[in-house]
This record gives structure tokens, sequence and C-alpha cells, in this order.
């Protein structure tokens, strides 16, 4: 009989909702997993912490009136609506009767995200006045929009990122933006604003990844005087002590990542820096590394040559552009018969073996692969770098400046506006055109109302190009529900067709807004959605199921799937009307909003069937798997006995849809060797992947603990 948690103190019954949880953990006495313990861990939470420290009003007027009166309600956002809206989607909210399913779910919310009183003691909302709230903001004063976008998120359909969840509707609230990139270029003013920008965007609670591929090497001459420059590692150490500097009031270490092209003449001090062994006046602790690797680099691996490293101040010299703009694969043959350009070489083979080993100790670093990305991006420009959590891949332009730091020439950087579907529940509401579209303006409201004053070329960049994030979760989770394994032919289809439809919506959606706002993204014209060029593989033919399997789930759900001639229809209409957005889809690796969302996280496998995670002061909470019962645990296989080569080809099946990237993480067996890293980062290079994340190995996460993620996108 299970143990129902009941503790006597001072002759009040309470009830041990963290003894329930953990009840997760071990096994009843036929051998099965005990959900049910989590189910009343969640019920007992409510009963015995959240409704006793929840602050009562009689009425919905008399709370919101005390909300605003007291400053934690934004007054404007309430005042573009009537006052029997409110009450009629707040009464539409409540009546949709929202439980969380796991105790994980209800405690990362309350703990996270719900207003609390000043002093953190009380509870001021509700889950479904969050969503309210959110709604509301992102609305803007439309009723239908703000009505539509509530239902989405309060049945789990479309999860906002958090600091869009988190601060929405606030009066004292940060920024609704998940992350930013920066480019630094090859001079002391471009570096010195860099360190400023970061700084005033990491205290305001964003990740920021900076692009140091132009930076001068190591002993390159300054000013024509030989070996003067101290190269990149210094201004990693800076960047490292900016983001240490800038933690959000001690409330969360600030986050930052750096991307180096692999044909650096610092590429190897730049991996050394992440070395277990490293000395401490080059070891990088905090700061994520991520390496661009053109695909000249796996050629030259491949015949087991060597591989030139070209000075960037050279480059610029000779080509009258950053080095960052210049294809390595394009030029590298003339650039290594350049005697302008210094140069230095190392084996091709000994480079990637070096990457291995470093992620083998630290799991970074993660990979770009630039050749893929770019013959994938439909805009022009050239992107050479990516973000925290490798999903953001969009182009920006160099800014100039004074020796004031002024800006001599604005350019243009990133901000990413991010927020997941959860692919169970959109398949559950049977209507993908809708979710999408409702998920898509959602997202650009979010762009919209974001103006990042301290850094201008973010504020231009987000002004300009309307980018947005849509991305996924659950995929495991919902294909383990209807009993199809992830390493199936099954998968596979289902993966490439969902993903393909939500494409399809996601541009649709775009090009309503573009016709209703009679204004597209800057560059459209250049682009290949207004040649139509973009749309030539979807046209030619139908990406409609090829399994019996993934056909009934799609019949199953009433979800219409747009065919070849719906895709002609849509190319003619984003020909004579634009695009809103630049960029509509990244998959990021959702972290706590997969947890209230009771997701699995992004579109990779499981970690493992019971998740074990360290919160704060509670210490360790257990999350099961999404849908999992005693039934149907074979579906649950996780991601180490998968393995790499079965999540790459889920993941390649998604990015063929997916105009930016999607943050794929390596797992491997404890038995895994360097080699076998190498034999994975040529499999996703070969499959057309355009980034890697982290690489796991079994003993990075024992008994199932999470290993620390993106600090930016998964909060």
């Amino acid at each position: 009989m299970l143990d129902d948690g009941l503790k006597t103190k001072g002759g009040e019954a309470t009830r041990d909702y963290h003894a329930l949880n953990a009840m997760l953990n071990l096994y009843d006495e036929a051998g099965h997993i005990r959900f049910d313990a989590d189910r009343q861990a969640a019920r007992h939470y409510f009963l015995t912490h959240v409704n006793r420290n929840t602050v009562f009003f009689h009425s919905l007027d008399e709370k919101l009136g005390y909300l605003v009166e007291e400053g934690y309600y934004e007054a404007a956002v309430l005042d573009q609506y009537p006052r029997e809206f409110l009450h009629r989607i707040w009464d539409a909210a409540y009546a949709r009767k929202f439980r969380f399913p796991t105790f994980l779910g209800a405690f990362k919310y309350y703990t996270s995200y719900t207003l609390k009183t000043r002093d953190g003691q009380r509870y001021l909302e509700r889950f479904e006045d969050r969503v309210v709230m959110v709604a509301l903001a992102l609305a803007q004063g439309d009723e239908d929009l703000a009505m539509r976008l509530m239902d989405e998120i309060v049945t789990g359909r479309f999860q906002p990122a958090t600091p869009t969840f988190l601060n929405a509707g606030k009066a004292q609230r940060g920024e609704l933006i998940s992350c930013f990139l920066l480019r630094v270029e090859d001079n002391m003013e471009s570096i010195g604003r860099a360190i400023n920008s970061s700084l005033q965007l990491s205290k305001r609670g964003g990740g920021v990844a900076l692009m140091l591929t132009n930076i001068r090497e190591h002993g390159a001459p300054i000013k024509g005087i030989e070996n003067q420059s101290s190269g990149i590692i210094p201004v990693m150490k800076l960047l490292e002590d900016s983001f240490s500097y800038a933690n959000q009031l001690g409330a969360r270490q600030g986050a930052g990542a750096v991307y180096l092209n692999a044909h650096h003449p610092d590429i190897l001090r730049f991996l050394d820096t992440k070395r277990e062994n490293a000395d401490e006046k080059i070891r990088i602790k905090t700061l994520s590394l991520g390496v661009v690797i053109p695909d000249v680099t796996f050629e030259l691996a491949k015949r087991d040559e060597e591989m030139y490293l070209f000075s960037p101040h050279d480059v610029e010299r000779v080509y009258g552009k950053a080095f960052s703009e210049i294809s390595v694969t394009e030029k590298y043959r003339e650039m290594v018969d350049d005697d302008r350009i210094a140069k230095k070489k190392i084996r091709a083979r000994r480079f990637f073996e070096i990457v291995a080993e470093i992620q083998f100790e630290s799991g970074y670093p993660y990979i770009m692969f630039e050749d893929t990305v770019n013959r994938a991006n439909p805009v022009a420009g050239r992107i050479s770098m990516s973000n925290l959590c490798s999903e953001i891949l969009q182009v920006n332009e160099a800014s100039e400046f004074d020796e004031d730091l002024g800006y001599r020439r604005l350019g243009t950087d990133i901000s990413c506006n991010l927020g997941s579907m959860n692919i169970a529940k959109a398949m559950d509401g049977g209507d993908l055109a809708a979710s999408v579209g409702v998920a898509v303006r959602a997202l650009t409201a979010v762009s919209d109302m974001s103006s990042i004053d301290s850094v201008p070329s973010v504020r231009r960049g987000n002004d300009e190009s309307h980018a947005i994030g849509l991305g996924q979760m659950n995929l495991h989770g919902y294909l383990a529900r209807e009993r199809i394994h992830y390493d199936s032919p099954e998968a596979l289809d289902f993966t490439s067709v969902y993903f393909a439809a939500v494409l399809y919506h996601a541009l649709d959606a775009s090009n309503a807004i573009a016709r209703e706002r009679k204004q597209s993204f800057r560059g459209f014209e250049a682009s290949r959605y207004a040649d139509g060029s973009f749309f030539d593989k979807y046209v030619e033919r139908d990406w409609l199921p090829d399994t019996d399997g993934t056909r009934a789930l799609f019949e199953a759900s009433g979800i219409a799937l747009p065919t070849r001639e719906d895709w002609a229809r849509l190319r003619d209409a984003v020909i004579a009307d634009g695009l809103y957005n630049r960029n509509l889809q990244a998959v990021p690796p959702t972290g706590s909003i997969s947890y209230i969302n009771n997701a699995t996280s992004s579109i990779h496998p499981i970690a493992s069937k019971i998740e074990i995670r360290k919160e704060g002061k509670i210490g360790r909470v257990y999350y099961p798997a999404p849908f999992m019962n005693n039934d149907n645990l074979e579906y649950y296989r996780d991601a180490y006995e998968i393995g790499p080569k079965a999540i790459i080809d889920v993941y390649a099946a998604a990015t063929e849809h997916v105009d930016q990237g999607l943050s794929l993480t390596l797992f491997f067996r404890d038995t895994a060797t360097t080699r076998d890293i190498n034999r994975a980062q040529i499999y996703a290079w070969r499959k057309g992947i355009k980034t890697i994340y982290y690489v796991r190995l079994r003993q990075m996460a024992l008994e199932g603990t999470e290993v620390q993620g993106c600090v930016s996108c998964t909060l």
C-alpha cells in the first residue's frame, strides 16, 4: 500500500510532498514505478503550501486594483481592455481547470515564475493569472488575439520562453528577450564596446554570445610592429570577468559564449582554455566556447592533410572585408597561395582529435558547421556565429566606432525572441495552423515590444528583422505516448512531416502580418523568399506521411497537411506581399518551461526515465518523463541508450524545415572514446546538421542528475 506521506507536527497533520515526490525513485512491491506518489505530491504541495501562502482576494476587481495600486501589475496593459473583457478572459482561463500533473512542474512555477509579495513569502498569482497577464500584454489590446493566446498557453500548446512568461505584464520587470549575439571587430573600440554591451545585456537578464573570429591572433603585428598582439585569450578573460560581475543582483550568474573560426591562428589556444589541467592564466571556467568549422576542414582531414590558419588582420587587408565575411572553403587555396597573408599550419586530423578531447573532458566546444548553415540561409549576408544554446543562426553586420566608442556606423546585432510549442498538445489540439499562427503573432509582439536602447546595434537588428524563434518540445514524450520508438522510421517520418507543416503555417502567418502592416523585413527583396526559390523543394513534391503510423497520427488529430498546391499558393502570396519576420524558427534546449508544460525537453530523447534535479535548498526533486506509465516503459529508452546516430537522424529530419538551428546535444555511453565523438561529428556534418550543442557522456550525469544547460534559453 502506498504511503501517503502523512506526518504529524504539533498535533496537526501535514503532508510531506518532498517525501512523496522522492518515492518516484523507489519501486513498489511489484517492481513498478510509483507514478501516483508524484501526483499526490503535486496535490499536497498545493494543499499544504501553495493555498496557505497565496494572498486571498474577494473578487477579480479587488485583486487587479490592489496589484496595480501597489505597483505589481503594469496599469497600461490592463487599460487596453474593457473591464468586461478582463472578467471574461479570466473566467475563461479558470474554466479550463488547469492542474499541474507533476510536482516539479508546480514547484518550478511557484518558485521561478509566479508574482510574489516583495518579501518573497506569499504568492499573488496562480498559474491562470500569469497566463492571462502574458496574453494581455502580448496581444496589445487585441481582444481576439488575447483570448486565443490565453487558450494556447493554458492548454499547453504554446509556451513563451522564461523572460517573456516571467516578466510580461509586471510593472517592475526585466526584458522579454532570452539572449543576444554580438560581433566583435579587430580594433580596441569594438572590443571595448562589446564588453560594455555585454555588461548592459547581462544585467538585464540575457545571455550574450560574441564572435571573436575577426580579432588578430597572438603575436600578430600592431601598426607594423611585430609580436605585439595579445590575441583573443585576454579578451575572453575580460568577458568572463564582466559576466561574473553583472550577476543580476546576485540572482543568477551572467552567461556568455564566444565563437571562433577553426582556421583562426589562436584556435588551439582557444580550445586549451577548457582543458582540466589548463594553466590558471589562460583557463576559462564559466565562458562557453563555440567553434565555427567550414567544409574544407573536413575535406582536409579526410585526405589527412595539413590545415592552414590565416591571420584575420591580413585577410581583411587583402580582401577588404573581415575574416568572418570570407568563405574559408571557397577562398582556402587562394589564401594558402597568397604570400601577403600570414599563416601557420596544423594537421587537420589532429585538430579534430583535440576538439573531441576537449569535448570528452568538458562538453565544449559547441560546433557550427559554417557552410551548411550558409547554404541553408534564405536571406542575404553571411552567418558567422551562433548563441549560448547554438540554435540562433542569423546575419549580423559590423558597426564602426569613433575613439569615444560612439557609433561612426551603426551595424546590426541579434536578439532572440523565443517560445516553444508542445508537440503532443499541438497534435491533440487538432488545429496546427491556428496554434502556429497565434504563436508567431505572440513572438512578433515580443520583438515589437523590445527596445534595447543600451545597445543600439541590437535594437536596430531587432527593429529591422523582426526575427523570432518558434521552437518545439515534447517530441519523445509524444512519440512514446503513441507507442512509437524514437529511433524508428515512423519517428523520422513524423518529424519531417510535422516540421514541414509548422514551417508552412509559420510562413503563412508572417505573410499575413506583412500584408496587414504593409511591411516586410529589411532585405526581403534580396532573399530567396522574394524570388520564390526557397519554395522549390516544397512545390516539387508533397511532404506528406510515408508510413502508415504517421499517417494515422495526423488522421486521428484531424490536422490537414499542406500539399504542393498549397505551397505554390503560399509562394505566390509571399512574392506578392512579403514576410514580416526575417527568421521564424529556432529550437532551443527547453528547460524550466518543459517542466511546467509537462514536456520532454526540445526534440531530443529523455536523459533518464526519472530525472533527478537539484533545486536550491530543497535538494533533490524527481521528474517522471511525460506520459510514462508502467505499461509503456519500453518506449522511453534514454538518450545514452539510443545513441548519437539516431538522434542526429531525427534532428536532420527536422533541420531541413527550420530556417535557423536546433540545439542538438550528443549523448554517449560511458564506454565512448574520442574516436566515437569524431565519428558522430562527421556523421552530423554529412547529414546536414547545422550545429552541435553539448557532448554528454553517461559519466557526466551520474544518477540521472541534470548537467547544467544553457542559461539563457532553457530557463
